[in-house]
């Protein structure tokens, strides 16, 4: 719904995209109605009585009666509570409408940061938002994804990286540059051992575009460079080096207010994710930062999520309250 492209607006019957501020005001009356929904059962609706027949109770179970800007439901979903109450609200995106979505609606935040001081900016820029809106802040974690290249050795590691990006192919690598910077950038007759074209600013598109501009200049990356570069991650934190190495920059990012935990982005199927839990994951569990043994039976447990009241719950706690 929050995609900037038109091949997305084409999935639900638009011939070209509405403009940011329209789409995330969209998302969040979105997100309202999907909510009401999960909402329909309450807790303790199903009964299971079989001495009665009576499977749940009609008074417990409510109709959405949304009746808004851009959506109209009435109906109650016909789908019980889950054992999450309702499943993690995840978002991903870094633009000024897609945090204040974030912060206002979500549990895991998804998001793209090559430096710590940018990383922890949005992190805490998240908490105020949250804060503002009455939020608990430790109520959303910021997850940012990292594309690892992990090596016993760094030869071993940047030998990874290599092989992999050699494996590119050119026009490959041009459609996805110009994909990630909106698709407006003119790559024509481009010479891949030059520099990135300059931006053509795209609406929704800016601060993907400013990311990967922000590579290439701080590696000083020509064109073919860049896409190898992006291509595994596009554009989301790339790492390279040794179990040890990994580590260090999960945990100066984890304790200095960078992320709240890392979305792993394998590079490749179906050993990267074995490289990840083999050689990184008991390093980090030496240093006690990561678990040994799940704390609960489900994802919102195991992130330490609260489980969220339903609105009718909300209301009967408050209404007893009031006696």
């Amino acid at each position: 719904m929050t995609t900037a492209n038109d091949i997305a607006a084409h999935n639900v019957n638009l011939d070209e995209q509405h403009p940011d501020a329209f789409r995330y005001k969209c998302a969040s009356e979105h997100v309202e109605v999907v909510k009401k929904l999960w909402d329909s059962f309450e807790d303790d609706a199903v009964l299971h009585d079989n001495d009665s027949g009576r499977f749940f109770d009609p008074a417990k179970i409510h109709p959405a009666d949304h009746r808004g800007e851009h959506f109209r439901v009435t109906a109650p979903l016909d789908v019980v509570r889950s054992r999450q109450g309702h499943p993690v609200i995840v978002q991903a995106g870094q633009s000024d409408g897609g945090r204040g979505l974030a912060a206002a609606t979500a549990e895991v935040i998804f998001t793209a940061h090559q430096k710590s001081d940018t990383a922890q900016d949005f992190y805490r820029d998240i908490e105020a938002r949250a804060t503002a809106l009455g939020r608990d802040p430790s109520h959303i974690l910021v997850m940012p994804s990292v594309s690892p290249f992990i090596g016993r050795t760094e030869a071993e590691a940047r030998e990874k990286y290599d092989r992999l990006a050699g494996l590119i192919l050119e026009e490959d690598g041009i459609a996805l540059t110009k994909g990630l910077t909106g698709g407006t950038l003119d790559l024509s007759g481009v010479d891949l051992d030059g520099p990135l074209p300059p931006d053509a600013p795209t609406e929704g598109m800016e601060s993907r575009q400013a990311l990967i501009r922000q590579i290439t200049d701080e590696n000083g990356f020509s064109f073919r460079q860049l896409y190898q570069h992006v291509a595994s991650a596009r554009g989301h934190f790339t790492l390279i080096g040794t179990p040890g190495q990994i580590a260090d920059i999960l945990q100066d990012r984890f304790e200095n207010e960078g992320a709240h935990g890392f979305n792993i982005l394998p590079p490749w199927l179906p050993s990267g994710p074995t490289d990840f839990v083999d050689l990184v994951v008991p390093e980090l569990q030496r240093r006690e930062l990561f678990r040994t043994a799940y704390e609960g039976t489900t994802l919102r447990e195991n992130l330490g999520l609260p489980f969220p009241e339903t609105r009718w719950a909300v209301q009967h706690r408050l209404a007893h309250a009031a006696e």
